[in-house]
């Protein structure tokens, strides 16, 4: 164990240190180490070359790894709010949280602070690690004011998310469920794609879930058909109009008799176009202003028009 010699501790801090230069692999599984409980197992270590004068000193022992100080108080899975890489916590990827725990433990009553390695970039892809998950707020279509919340990361499936609702609500396997997006009060989206996650799905912080179960009878709740995206026109209700309506609706507007309105379109003349030519400037019509365009006089130009 981690008490055993010099020898043990010199493993410890080469496997530890190989480890730690782990690349990071899409859906990949870290974890989280306090770095107060990580700078002292260094210590015991002699992990850095610079710092071995209480390699070994049972005085620095660190104990059983301890993550309280990444934790809310009274939450064994939430952590607090804007906890920094490397200067609140340290990642190991699994191989080297297992050597961890194998040698000191955890301690006791704290769960594993497990993350998954997520994909970002809309156009160059780089690898992270998720620390803060996404919570979604889960219920039952029956009853909607039960809601459970429940935190996943942005790698897991829709798939995933409805077994764990199941699970929740203790719904039997051989019962047939839908998922439901709720957005407000009165509007929903299916989640029919069971292997996209959570990033492709869009879903967010505080996202409303609901889970639907199947009638008796073979009917939904919530009626057989596919509900509209928000914002969705209602296209059917419409009328249908052709080309040849326009036609004549055009041509009645045009035969109408307006003999009776005091209101009179102006006539224009047709729009003449004005050519330009070399230097001289007899050609130019009434109304037009700035200078002609010689070559190079087109930023002074638009300066005085602006």
């Amino acid at each position: 164990m981690a008490e055993g010699g010099a020898a043990d501790l010199d493993i410890q801090r080469s496997d530890i240190a190989t480890l730690l230069k782990t690349s990071l692999r899409k859906g990949d599984t870290w974890y989280l180490v306090d770095s107060r409980w990580f700078k002292q197992w260094k210590k015991y270590v002699g992990f850095d070359s610079w710092d071995k004068y209480q390699m070994g000193d049972q005085n620095v022992y660190p104990g059983p790894i301890d993550n309280s100080g990444l934790l809310r108080d009274g939450d064994a899975q939430s952590l607090k709010e804007h906890l920094i890489d490397e200067l609140d916590y340290i990642l190991l990827p699994t191989e080297g949280w297992n050597k961890l725990v194998s040698w000191y433990t955890l301690m006791e009553g704290q769960e594993p602070i497990a993350r998954k390695v997520v994909e970002q970039g809309m156009f160059v892809k780089h690898c992270k690690v998720e620390v803060y998950l996404t919570e979604l707020k889960l219920c039952e279509n029956g009853n909607m004011n039960n809601v459970v919340t429940r935190r996943f990361s942005k790698a897991d499936t829709i798939d995933t998310i409805e077994k764990e609702i199941r699970k929740i609500f203790n719904i039997p396997d051989e019962k047939e469920t839908r998922l439901w997006n709720k957005y407000m009060s009165n509007t929903f989206e299916p989640l029919n794609k069971p292997d996209s996650t959570i990033q492709d799905a869009g879903l967010y912080q505080g996202q409303v879930l609901v889970i639907e179960q199947k009638n008796e009878d073979g009917t939904w709740p919530r009626g057989p058909s596919t509900p509209k995206s928000p914002g969705a026109s209602n296209f059917s209700t419409l009328p249908k109009i052709s080309p040849s309506s326009l036609s004549n609706n055009y041509n009645n507007i045009n035969n109408r008799n307006v003999k009776n309105s005091n209101y009179c379109l102006p006539s224009y003349t047709a729009y003449k176009n004005y050519d330009y030519s070399e230097p001289g400037r007899n050609n130019e019509q009434p109304g037009l202003c700035g200078l002609s365009n010689l070559g190079n006089t087109c930023f002074m130009n638009s300066a005085f028009q602006a």
